[in-house]
């Protein structure tokens, strides 16, 4: 009796198993890309929109930026001594130029989406749940990081960032500070970390759930994947 049994589980996962494989195989590469690109858009815009508004870094713990590593070893001092408010207004005016800056990126973010080739979005499909936004972030990152660093330059000013971040550093020099790190390239890194992290939780929202989103080609080809 459990001889059979064990035999039928094993014929109902081999048969699963041609059944995946069947459903991948009848899917045309354009239904591939364009089904991956559906959901690589979608993924890149909702990330955009849910951290290119007020508090949508601050108010996040997960991409919050903190203070660069070599400042937080010196921050603790600051509050000892009264001048913790100049660090605290240093990580509010940070993550309010990345918040700033954010929607800058969604143009560039879409149009690198284009170069993907069908044997990319293949191997993409099939992947884990980032699989899309690792190979997304190991071809682009650099592109956007060079795009993106006048962006937040020009906002870390606007909502004078820089001079707050001077403030902190001239307090903290008084206290043994030395070399601080440039502020535009780490809030840049930070900007990027955080939208990738979020585009990431898309995406396996997408390959759990693609019923839950529009598009047609979309839907197609990740439950397909997801049988």
């Amino acid at each position: 009796m459990l001889m059979r049994i064990l035999l039928g589980i094993f014929a109902w996962f081999m048969f699963s198993l041609q059944a995946h494989a069947v459903d991948l195989a009848s899917l045309s590469n354009k239904d591939v890309v364009a089904g991956l690109k559906e959901a690589l858009s979608q993924s890149s815009s909702a990330a955009v929109a849910k951290l290119g508004v007020k508090n949508g870094f601050l108010g996040n713990q997960r991409v919050k930026i903190p203070l660069p590593d070599k400042l937080q070893k010196i921050d603790g001092a600051m509050h000892k001594v009264g001048l913790g408010r100049y660090s605290d207004e240093v990580i509010v005016s940070m993550n309010r130029a990345a918040e700033a800056a954010v929607p800058e990126a969604k143009t560039l973010l879409l149009d690198a989406v284009k170069k993907m080739s069908v044997k990319d979005a293949k191997g993409i499909l099939t992947g884990g749940d980032n699989a899309a936004t690792q190979y997304f972030r190991s071809n682009t990152e650099s592109q956007l990081r060079a795009k993106f660093l006048p962006i937040v330059t020009k906002t870390v000013r606007q909502v004078g960032a820089v001079e707050k971040y001077n403030e902190f550093t001239g307090k903290a020099s008084a206290l043994g500070l030395t070399d601080p790190p440039k502020l535009e390239p780490y809030v840049t890194q930070k900007a990027l970390d955080g939208l990738f992290l979020m585009m990431k939780d898309e995406e396996k929202a997408i390959r759990s759930n693609p019923a839950d989103y529009s598009g047609k080609l979309l839907k197609k080809v990740f439950s397909a994947v997801a049988r």
